[in-house]
């Protein structure tokens, strides 16, 4: 416990107003006044220290007073308002679980722990804890080490009390003065030195101060402060520049790899294009070695007509199958008119939103990247070739209308043939029968009237004129007959050929099928491709996010960021709540504007700086979607 009449004696003086209404509210609360006495110590020693190290102008030992007694006023500072752990062996107070937990925290204090665990003469977790302190200093980041673990309250409060220097606002300046140790280099032997049994006394005998130095060394020590300001300043420029410059280049690293897939893309479609045209012109090919076989196919065809109505002529009952199977076969035609037909409409539509669909695609196109003009050549062929096939279509159209009359006329000239064949026959029956009524009187006339020989002769004579008559007759018939069968013979000729043009609309059918695959996989790459498209517009707007990330970071490096003043600050921007002594006033390292502390309890690292500080609910909820957003 140290006295305000020691302190002056030390040279210590209370200029200002509000430390003096501290320092009176100190000595009312201990714990306070034990906080101030602490922090001016480590003020004393860390300044004794650097006026004595830039005056020594070397590099400091172990051995060095000033350094030690810094570290005995650290110990102390940081061993005040420790908890006391229950143990097996008793109650004891560690200064290693919390100088351990900074490992989490920063992992560039990985090494110094697993050091300080590796050293074999440490015993003890003090002594462990004087090593770190020791490594700390020797690396030139004590300061950043204890300002990452006092911004962690959460994991404080399980080691100090909330009276504690490192918990409260002194614990904060005190690391603040740490920073300017950045200065002093430090060569310290750690394994040789007893560290567990060393006995931490503060020697005040070095900080009083004789009336005839206090000239010459507050001229010192201005000099001295003004030095370690502008190398602190120019340090934190370079640790920023370097940050922005490693995320910079990040960038332009990720932006180089986008562009080189983009690119890559582009020679992918490029290749699939040529593809589909040499497919087409292949397909072309086929389709002309196909006419090529159904003109053959249809030349077997013909012969084989040829020996069927050789067959026709020995049977009669060859021709009336052959007739209904003709019937069969023009019905069958005009259902698959009909067929025709149906699939035409539904072409035709569907031609209808093809033109539609390439229409809105021919505007994405060009509204995206004008480096996807081949597509449009591409779709323009597949329109002539969609013209072409309706023009083929309606071609077939007309000659179906054409073969329906032909096939109407066929139908009445063999309605025309049965007719007057039926009429033959009927004729053909009735001379039959008078020949067996003639007959069946010659042999009555024999047998009864034989005296009647003589008009039995001249009877006979007269049938055998109507004989010769109905033999004339039954010539006549068959010429005509023969004259219908040529008819029907020149029927069939008619009826292969409509079956040869049946064959070929199935062909053309064939060919409008296979038209209408081609059609759907160029449906189908022209999906993919507007897939392609809208990875590219996502990649575009990921870039535009990077730009305006990069922005950003030039804006926090030029100063654009506007830092309200604590005094405009009455209440916190987002729960609107009134600042007091119990709800301090936070800024936000993104936005700048004041909050609470609940409204601000969030850590993220920022362009202008790579190590996590304190940004508000809102910039945080910004953040991590950008980050997301940049990580798919």
């Amino acid at each position: 416990m140290y006295s305000p009449q020691s302190l002056h004696r030390w040279g210590i003086t209370h200029s200002d107003s509000m430390e003096r209404l501290a320092y009176s509210q100190a000595l009312r609360d201990p714990m306070t006044m034990e906080r101030s006495n602490l922090l001016n110590m480590a003020k004393l020693s860390i300044k004794g220290l650097i006026e004595s190290a830039l005056s020594f102008g070397r590099t400091l030992d172990s051995d060095y007073p000033p350094l030690q007694q810094f570290f005995v006023v650290m110990e102390h500072c940081l061993k005040h308002g420790l908890k006391v752990k229950k143990s097996f062996l008793g109650y004891n107070k560690s200064l290693w679980g919390p100088l351990e937990m900074v490992e989490k925290l920063c992992p560039e204090a990985s090494e110094i722990a697993a050091s300080v665990r590796d050293l074999p003469g440490l015993k003890t977790p003090l002594g462990r804890a004087r090593a770190w302190l020791r490594l700390a200093l020797m690396q030139k980041k004590l300061a950043d080490y204890l300002r990452c673990l006092i911004t962690r309250k959460d994991l404080l409060s399980e080691f100090y009390e909330c009276s504690a220097v490192m918990v409260e606002e002194e614990g904060a300046v005190i690391v603040g003065l740490l920073v300017g140790l950045n200065v002093i280099d430090a060569n310290l032997c750690v394994k040789g030195e007893d560290l567990d049994t060393q006995v931490g006394v503060i020697d005040f005998s070095m900080y009083l101060k004789n009336d005839i130095d206090d000239y010459r060394s507050e001229e010192r020590n201005g000099q001295i402060a003004a030095i370690l300001d502008q190398k602190n300043y120019v340090e934190e420029l370079n640790r920023q520049l370097n940050s922005t410059v490693h995320g910079l280049q990040g960038r332009v690293d990720s932006l180089e790899k986008s562009n080189t897939k983009l690119i890559e893309e582009l020679a992918i479609a490029k290749n699939n294009i040529i593809k589909l045209q040499e497919e087409n012109h292949q397909l072309r090919n086929e389709n002309t070695v196909i006419l090529m076989k159904t003109q053959q196919h249809l030349a077997v065809s013909q012969g084989d007509v040829d020996v069927e109505l050789d067959t026709y002529k020995q049977s009669r009952q060859g021709l009336d199958e052959m007739y209904n199977e003709a019937r069969r076969q023009l019905r069958e035609e005009c259902q698959l008119r009909q067929d025709v037909e149906n699939e035409l409409v539904v072409q035709v539509s569907m031609k209808q939103e093809m033109e539609l669909a390439m229409k809105l695609l021919e505007k994405d196109i060009h509204e995206k990247q004008d480096t996807l003009i081949g597509l449009r050549h591409q779709l323009d062929e597949v329109k002539a070739i969609n013209v072409e096939m309706y023009q083929k279509m309606q071609r077939s159209d007309d000659n179906l209308k054409q073969k329906n009359d032909i096939i109407t006329r066929l139908e009445e000239k063999t309605n025309q043939i049965t007719a007057t064949m039926k009429q033959l026959e009927q004729r053909l029956q009735e001379a039959e029968r008078d020949r067996w009524s003639a007959e069946d009187g010659a042999r009555k006339f024999k047998q009864d009237f034989a005296n009647k020989a003589d008009c039995l002769q001249k009877q006979i004579s007269q049938r055998e004129t109507q004989l010769l008559q109905l033999e004339t007759d039954l010539k006549i018939e068959k010429e005509w007959r023969q004259t219908l069968q040529n008819d029907l013979e020149r029927e069939r000729e008619t009826v292969a050929q409509l079956s040869a043009e049946a064959q070929q609309i199935n062909g053309l059918k064939k060919e409008f099928h296979r038209l209408q695959d081609e059609n759907r996989q160029l449906q189908g790459i022209c999906r993919e491709q507007e897939q392609a498209l809208q990875e590219l517009g996502c990649k575009l707007s990921e870039s535009k996010l990077k730009i305006e990330d990069i922005k950003e970071a030039n804006k926090a490096l030029q100063g654009g960021q506007v830092w309200l003043n604590d005094k405009d600050a009455t209440h916190c921007k987002l729960c609107e709540k009134e600042f007091s002594i119990s709800r301090r006033k936070h800024h936000c390292r993104n936005c700048g504007e004041i909050f609470c502390n609940a409204c601000s309890d969030n850590e993220l690292p920022l362009p202008a700086s790579p190590k996590p500080v304190r940004v508000c609910d809102t910039c945080h909820a910004l953040l991590l979607q950008r980050c997301s957003s940049n990580a798919t």
